[in-house]
């Protein structure tokens, strides 16, 4: 095991890293040591660690020796990685026992206190060359003794109490260990620098040595000078002879031949002498010629050595200007062949000369060695400081790693505490909920309890001459032209009210006066209605919706679809239904039947001031439909579209005014006034502070809210436009806004005054009673729970069930899907989409255009569905201005595409075709209140 570990240690840069919490604990104590992150800092390593790469000379950058390097010496092999069983806990190699090198308290510091200046140890190395390696030692010692034990204790410690004592002395003996090796390494970097420091004092002594050489070489020179003259003067004296030979000649044989003979043994002795000079001048050429090849051989070793530092070229240098002396020496010598007996002399100097180079060679051969020696010390001691960095880059990784966990379990902490906090809420929540469905099945059991009764009264006033067999629009048009009377005064209140009872009950009586009157004036059908009139009980309830929406004439999403099909299914059990909208310039006035404006305007207030409103109604859907057109100079609802105007809140807070004094001054008497949204929510105070005085206090006001994003708050002064006491209704109890308390709330208004407040489906009434749902209403929801209730929305089955819908093309059923086919051919061909391939899909979105429907999807969902070989249909517009423009460039890009079609408006019976026609249907809402559209799909 300490085997393995060692070589992780040395190898990896002591980077024994394994989340030990992922594996299983067969093996206790490798578990242990794995677990254990001993990845020191910075300031906790050695100096040695630190230092950086010595600037050598280039030329040991480009070239190695010829020669191949010698071994390190034994001293400087690393030591084997033992248990600290083997040796004492504060003892080295060789002994050494030494004191801790830094205090424990000062280990902490930053790391720039505790980097060693590399050039610094460079010095000091390079002076202190005769240190032992003891020292050395114990310095590192000291250093594992101040900063690293102390850094391993500290990890350790972080572990908690997972490690027995023996486990962590076995820990730090490998590390001390491991520092060890990194120690005799750092002596073998010593002993480098000492062998190159000897080099360098050897090639001073051979500078020495061939300034010596060149001081002889001048006095050889000066010796051949001399030979020179010798020369010449014996070149003078063979012409003196020469005369003397001639003038010989004249004084006689006799003298002649003495002299002769005389000369003769002078000319032996002479011949003698030269023969012997030549022999010398021949070996001392031989020799010179032997010491010139060694001069060169000596310039090659120099020329190798040359590597080990700069100044070796110098040396080379020299050399060189050596044997061009030599040579001029050699041209000299062969000169000089008879020359005097001087010469033999510079053969002795030459033999001397031969033995220093021997031994130059010699010194040069040491000192190639010992630079080859230091090279590969050099080599090991760069891999070593690669091997450091390495260490210290795993050590920053570790570090990291470390704070990032220490981050991620104190925010694993705060989510055990969210999650207890949320724990505690569910369980206060669930008994909340508990509470509130027992008061809602109480409340229904009531409602339904009322409901019977009604129905049993509304059965025993019913008379058996009820009909069944006529249209709703024939008795919504008999209503409205009842209306139409009491508005232009031609029957009292009380009369109208009678006659609205009969319409209501389906009286056979007032249906046959209707068409026995067709041919009459209108006098004389008065007189025949007036005639019929009964003092009956009404069957039934009056409801008055009050809305901006009404499908399909003024839709812009499911609060048009609920208005028209809430109004129809409670027109089909018998209730009086009617509905006031404003008159839009941009509705669907081919969906309104029969629509004629009555001879009669109706003034309210609005900014200090009366401002007329003409009245049109119609029947959408067979519903009765009044609508307002207000004669205002801003022209309210002639804008082009029903939303997303800037003063908002005073368009619908006119509208709420207009039509609670429409109903006013026509006389009715409704049960109960429906208004929906915050754009009808001013009628529920306009009621009880202005109109409830005035007479108006039949009804009871039901506000349901269909989307909580959307709540119409404003500045409190707007709200005096219509009327209403701004600094009364500005109160936290009432209309002020919970997060901005100079602004006014129409929804929360509409929740304090109405007399019940529902939204679209229990789940949502759970959710909108919360902080994240509620938007800041959940309070004033929690404090008015008794009253708000979630009542699941429905569709209108009739006019979405693909076996009746006239919108379409071809009708079908779940029983006989051929019809989709066709549907989905006539949409292809009725947008421009190609129908090459009948089998590629088509994906369909109805939607408005808002960030709560999920807009950056939609947009997304076009592009995909194109990359995925389908096509693609939206229709649907957005009141956000920002939107509808960038749907408006998506469109222009695929205007002509055969594949993509944006349809940015809303279209009813385009709306039919392509449910009936899409394949699939996308609804990326990031939420839904209730969601009308996958009912519909």
């Amino acid at each position: 095991m300490s085997a393995k570990l060692s070589a992780c240690f040395f190898s990896h840069g002591f980077s024994c890293l394994s989340n030990s919490s992922y594996k299983n604990t067969v093996d206790k104590h490798k578990n242990v040591y794995m677990r254990v992150l001993f990845l020191p800092s910075r300031q906790f390593l050695p100096a040695y660690c630190k230092m950086r790469q010595r600037n050598l000379s280039s030329n040991h950058k480009r070239q190695r020796m010829s020669k191949p390097p010698e071994r390190i010496p034994t001293s400087a092999e690393l030591l084997p990685i033992r248990d600290e069983e083997s040796e004492p806990e504060n003892s080295f190699p060789n002994g050494v026992d030494v004191e801790p090198f830094v205090n424990h308290e000062t280990s902490g510091k930053d790391d720039v206190n505790t980097v060693i200046d590399v050039e610094n140890i460079a010095e000091q190395n390079s002076g202190t060359l005769s240190a032992s390696a003891g020292d050395v030692e114990s310095t590192s010692e000291q250093i594992i003794n101040g900063l690293v034990l102390p850094s391993v204790t500290k990890a350790l410690a972080i572990n908690g109490e997972q490690l027995s004592s023996m486990q962590l002395e076995d820990l730090v003996g490998m590390i001390k260990n491991a520092e060890r090796n990194i120690l005799v390494l750092n002596q073998a970097r010593v002993h480098a620098l000492e062998d190159i420091h000897k080099v360098l004092d050897e090639k001073e002594t051979l500078q020495g040595e061939i300034n010596i050489l060149e001081m002889r070489l001048a006095e050889a020179d000066a010796r051949i000078k001399v030979a020179s003259q010798g020369k010449i003067h014996v070149e003078f004296l063979e012409s003196q002879l020469e005369m003397l030979r001639n003038e010989l000649t004249d004084r006689g044989e006799l003298e002649l031949y003495e002299n002769q003979k005389k000369f003769s043994n002078e000319e032996l002795l002479s011949t003698h002498d030269d023969h012997s000079l030549n022999k010398e001048v021949d070996s001392l050429r031989t020799e010179n010629l032997a010491l010139k090849n060694d001069i060169q051989a000596l310039k090659s070793m120099i020329s190798n050595v040359k590597n080990t530092d700069e100044r070796m070229a110098t040396l080379e240098n020299e050399c060189s200007f050596l044997g061009s002396s030599v040579k001029e020496l050699e041209s000299k010598l062969l000169v000089s062949q008879q020359d005097s007996p001087k010469s033999s002399t510079l053969k002795v100097e030459y033999q001397e000369l031969w033995e220093k180079v021997e031994n130059l060679q010699q010194l040069f051969d040491t000192a190639t060695k010992q630079a080859d020696q230091a090279t590969l010390v050099l080599q090991q001691n760069q891999d070593l400081r690669k091997k450091v960095y390495k260490l210290e880059k795993s050590l920053e990784e570790v570090n990291v790693l470390k704070v990032s966990s220490d981050k991620m379990q104190q925010s694993n902490e705060l989510i055990q505490k969210k999650i207890k906090l949320l724990e505690e809420r569910l369980q206060k929540s669930d008994q909340e909920i508990y509470s509130f469905v027992q008061l809602y099945q109480e409340s229904l059991e009531a409602f339904q309890d009322t409901l019977n009764s009604l129905k049993e009264e509304s059965k025993k006033r019913t008379s058996d001459a009820l009909v069944d067999d006529m249209p709703r629009e024939f008795w919504s048009r008999l209503l409205l032209t009842i209306d139409g009377w009491v508005l232009e005064k031609k029957i009292s209140n009380s009369d109208a009210k009678l006659l609205r009872e009969l319409v209501w009950k389906k009286d056979r009586c007032i249906r046959d006066a209707h068409i026995a009157c067709k041919e009459k004036n209108e006098r004389e059908v008065i007189s025949t209605f007036l005639r019929l009139a009964s003092s009956q009980a009404s069957p039934g309830l009056y409801i008055v919706h009050i809305a901006a929406e009404m499908a399909p004439v003024a839709k812009v999403g499911g609060l048009g679809d609920v208005v028209t099909g809430l109004g129809k299914t409670l027109q089909k059990k018998g209730h009086l239904v009617e509905i006031i909208l404003p008159k839009y310039d941009c509705m669907q006035y081919d969906g309104i039947y029969d629509l004629r404006a009555l001879d009669v305007t109706v003034e309210s207030y609005f900014d200090g001031k009366l401002f007329q409103n003409k009245i049109w109604v119609g029947t959408v859907e067979g519903l009765p439909v009044y609508f307002i057109e207000p004669h205002h100079p801003n022209k309210f609802f002639w804008r082009g579209q029903y939303y997303g105007e800037h003063d908002d809140f005073k368009r619908f807070s006119f509208f709420s005014r207009a039509a609670l004094e429409f109903l006013l001054q026509a006389g009715k008497k409704p049960d109960i006034i429906h208004c929906h949204d915050w754009q009808t929510a001013f009628v529920a105070p306009l009621y009880w502070d202005l109109y409830a005085p005035k007479g108006l206090n039949s009804a009871r006001i039901c506000f349901t809210c269909h989307n909580f994003e959307y709540q119409g708050t404003a500045s409190a002064s707007e709200l005096a436009s219509c009327g209403l006491d701004a600094q009364e209704l500005n109160r936290p109890d009432r209309m002020q806004d919970n997060t901005a308390h100079d602004s006014v709330n129409p929804v929360k208004g509409a929740i304090v005054f109405s007399n019940i407040v529902t939204t679209v489906s229990p789940t949502y009434a759970q959710e909108v009673r919360t902080a994240e749902g509620g938007k800041g209403l959940h309070s004033t929801l929690n404090s008015h729970s008794r009253k708000f209730m979630g009542i699941l929305n429905g569709i209108d089955t009739d006019a979405w069930n693909p076996a009746t819908d006239n919108f379409l093309k071809v009708q079908y059923s779940a029983n006989d899907m051929q019809g989709k086919a066709e549907n989905k051919a006539a949409t292809r061909r009725n947008l421009g989409l190609s129908s090459a391939d009948d089998q590629r899909p088509l994906v369909g979105c109805i939607t408005r255009l808002v960030p709560q429907k999920g807009v950056h999807l939609i947009k997304h969902a076009i592009y995909r569905t194109l990359e995925m070989g389908g096509q693609f249909v939206l229709l649907g517009s957005s009141p956000v201005l920002h939107i509808q423009r960038e749907f408006e460039g998506i469109a222009n890009q695929f205007q002509n595409h055969e594949h993509i079609r944006l349809i940015l408006k809303y279209d009813e019976s385009l709306s039919h075709a392509i449910y009936a026609a899409s394949d699939m249907f996308i609804i990326p809402s990031i939420f839904e209140p209730c969601g009308l559209t996958q009912a519909k799909a």
